[in-house]
């Protein structure tokens, strides 16, 4: 961490809603309400899955882990939001700062991963039926999740060094709602090329490689469906995969806009809400995809609040 950056820096303040009079009193209720849900929301899955014994299957256990992973999205922005709502300025410190950036880089990171792993799990079901239970084993399915968890920390952690060689120069203001690479880079005032290059290579491989990874899954899992000769067979076939897709289209088609936005022409109000749409909306909507369009996750439900 550069000691350069520190005597300069020992604070940002965000300007994300700098242009909505009053903010403060406006948007701290809907926040606190959408985080609530998102905790609770994805607690509920997290926790139907550990007690309901017919949801311990290889699909259910890394949708746990994709219910975990919202709630830290979540907790790594949302917390530090409502607490600059009801202060008169919004702020953070430059260790909070870059803490706040490699949290958020290592859990959306490591969510694409989950995602492509459980494209993968949806093929080996529809397609490898007769050998899904070895090609997703207990000590497979373990492995795969921990290597998920390592896709993300690796880029978080190439982002978070790279950023401590930034110098702002006393410019403390980021025009965002939270700490990430790309507004750190646009007030830094030393060269900030290989950090640019950097966010460049990452997303497009460590996104990248999962979304083609999901795309040439659900191609050889369409090809299965369409040999299905009955409707009803490719109904309950497509059934299966329904929640993930949506999932999949939201984070995916979110983190697209997010992060390739045309600088020009984009308004730093326009900017915070694709951000909040990425890391605080996505994360509340997961858990009511699955538990509204899957009728196991609501027979889960109606047994544990039936007993």
């Amino acid at each position: 961490m550069g000691e350069k950056n520190q005597t300069l820096v020992v604070e940002f303040v965000f300007l994300g809603f700098s242009g909505i009079p009053n903010s403060h009193l406006y948007l701290f209720l809907p926040f606190l309400v959408i985080y609530l849900v998102t905790l609770l929301g994805n607690l509920m899955i997290f926790i139907l899955i550990q007690v309901d014994s017919s949801l311990h299957t290889p699909m259910y256990y890394f949708l746990s882990h994709l219910s975990c992973l919202d709630i830290c999205i979540s907790s790594v922005t949302v917390p530090k939001i409502l607490v600059n709502f009801l202060s008169q300025q919004q702020t953070i410190t430059y260790n909070q700062c870059l803490a706040q950036m490699f949290f958020l880089i290592s859990f959306t990171g490591t969510e694409a991963a989950v995602l492509a792993v459980m494209a993968y799990d949806r093929y080996a079901a529809i397609c490898r039926p007769l050998h899904y239970s070895h090609l997703m084993s207990s000590k497979v399915c373990t492995i795969l999740a921990f290597a998920t968890w390592v896709w993300g920390s690796l880029d978080s952690a190439l982002h978070t060094a790279l950023s401590t060689t930034l110098s702002f120069c006393g410019v403390n203001q980021i025009h965002h709602i939270f700490c990430d690479v790309p507004p750190l880079l646009r007030i830094a005032c030393n060269d900030a090329h290989v950090n640019e290059m950097a966010v460049r290579i990452a997303s497009y491989f460590v996104a990248g490689v999962p979304l083609l990874f999901i795309i040439l899954s659900y191609s050889l899992i369409l090809c299965s469906i369409l040999k299905i000769r009955s409707t009803a067979g490719k109904r309950k076939a497509f059934s299966t995969c329904a929640s993930h897709l949506i999932v999949v289209v939201l984070y995916f088609g979110n983190a697209l806009v997010n992060y390739n936005h045309p600088s020009a022409g984009y308004s730093l109000e326009t900017a915070s809400l694709v951000s909040t749409v990425y890391c605080i909306i996505t994360p509340m909507l997961n858990p009511l995809i699955y538990s509204l369009r899957n009728k196991e996750v609501k027979g889960a439900l109606k047994k544990v609040v039936g007993s």
